[in-house]
C-alpha cells in the first residue's frame, strides 16, 4: 500500500507592508534605527546633563574647570541658583520676579490664538460662504511674511493709530507700564495666528462629513457642532499648537523687549537673562542656574501634555 509523504507548506515571508507608512514604520522598528536613535539622544542629551553640573558647581570652579571634573572632585552648592532667584544687588538675576511678567504674557498670548484659530479653522472647513478659498490663501500666504518686517508697522498702529486723510480711524493707544501688556498680547496673537489656522485646518478639514451632516439633520447649529464635536475631536492638535505656541513666547525676547520694554514691571524672563553676565561679561557663570530656571515652565506644560503632543503629530499622517 503506498503512503504519500505529507507535503509541508512552505515558509511564507512575511508579507510587506502595503503602503508608505507602513514601510517606514519597519524601517524605524529595526536594531539599526533603536542604536541611531539613542545615539541622537545622548549627544542632544549631554550638553544638557553638562549646564545642570555647572548650575551646581561653585563660581571658581566654573570659570576654571570643564564640568567633567566634577566627578573627580564633586562639589555642590546652591549659591548660583539662590543669587539668580533672589539676589538683592543690581547685579543679581532677581529671576522669581520675572517669573510672573513671563507668566502674564505667555497664558494670554497662548490661550488667543488657539482660540481664534480653532474658530476660524472650522469656519474655514465647514462654513459656505464666498470667498473662502481665497481668506484661507491669505492666511496662508501670510506664514511668508517675516517677523521683523511687522514689527515697526505693528508699532506704528500701537503709538499712532490709524489715519486716512487726516481722518483719525483709530487713535493711539497711549499704554504704560502694565498696560503694555496688552501690546504683547496682540502682536502675539497676529503673528501666531497665520500658521495656527493653517495647522488646524488640516485637522478640521479631515473630519468626517457624515458626521457633520448627521449633527445638522439633528438640528444643532454651528456654535453647538463646534463645542460638542469638533473641539473634543482635535484635542490632539490643538495640544500640539499649545506646546509650540508656549515655547515660542516663553523663550521670546525681541517681540516683549519692543512691545512691552525692558523694565520691571513688563520685562519677561529672557530679558533678564540676557543682562545675568553682567556689563562686562564677567558674571556669566549665572547663565547655568538661570538657563534652567527659565525652562523649569516649559518642561512641566511639555511633560502635560506629552501625550497629546504624540498624538497630534500622528493624526493626520498617511495611514498605515
Amino acid at each position: 500500500m503506498a503512503t504519500t509523504t505529507p507535503v509541508l507548506p512552505s515558509a511564507t515571508a512575511e508579507p510587506a507592508p502595503k503602503t508608505v507608512a507602513g514601510r517606514v514604520r519597519k524601517r524605524l522598528n529595526t536594531r539599526t534605527a533603536t542604536v541611531v536613535s539613542v545615539l541622537i539622544a545622548l549627544l542632544w542629551t549631554v550638553p544638557t546633563f553638562g549646564l545642570f553640573i555647572s548650575s551646581l558647581r561653585p563660581e571658581d570652579q566654573i570659570k576654571t574647570t570643564g564640568w567633567w571634573t566634577f566627578f573627580s572632585d564633586p562639589q555642590l552648592t546652591l549659591e548660583n541658583y539662590n543669587e539668580v532667584l533672589f539676589g538683592q544687588s543690581a547685579s543679581s538675576g532677581q529671576l522669581a520676579n520675572y517669573f510672573v511678567n513671563s507668566l502674564v504674557i505667555t497664558i494670554p498670548s497662548v490661550l488667543f490664538p488657539v482660540a481664534f484659530a480653532a474658530m476660524a479653522a472650522y469656519a474655514l472647513s465647514w462654513i459656505q460662504f464666498r470667498g473662502r478659498e481665497w481668506v484661507y490663501i491669505g492666511i496662508f500666504a501670510l506664514q511668508i511674511v517675516p517677523l521683523q518686517m511687522a514689527l515697526v508697522p505693528l508699532l506704528s498702529f500701537f503709538s499712532r493709530g490709524v489715519s486716512i486723510g487726516g481722518i483719525t480711524l483709530m487713535p493711539a493707544w497711549q499704554l504704560e507700564d502694565e498696560q503694555k501688556f496688552i501690546q504683547v498680547w496682540f502682536a502675539h496673537t497676529c503673528f501666531a495666528l497665520p500658521f495656527a489656522v493653517f495647522l488646524l485646518h488640516n485637522f478640521v478639514s479631515q473630519l468626517p462629513s457624515e458626521l457633520m451632516e448627521a449633527a445638522r439633520v439633528d438640528g444643532a447649529s454651528h456654535p453647538k457642532i463646534f463645542r460638542t464635536i469638533v473641539l473634543p475631536l482635535i484635542t490632539p492638535a490643538l495640544a500640539s499648537l499649545t506646546i509650540f505656541q508656549f515655547l515660542w513666547v516663553w523663550n521670546d525676547l525681541l517681540v516683549a523687549l519692543i512691545f512691552a520694554g525692558g523694565g520691571d514691571e513688563t520685562a519677561p524672563l529672557t530679558v533678564r537673562l540676557a543682562e545675568l553676565a553682567g556689563t562686562r561679561g564677567n558674571e556669566w557663570q549665572r547663565l547655568t542656574s538661570g538657563a534652567f530656571v527659565s525652562i523649569v515652565i516649559p518642561l512641566i506644560v511639555f511633560l502635560s501634555l506629552q501625550r497629546y503632543f504624540v498624538r497630534g503629530l500622528l493624526t493626520g499622517s498617511v495611514k498605515g
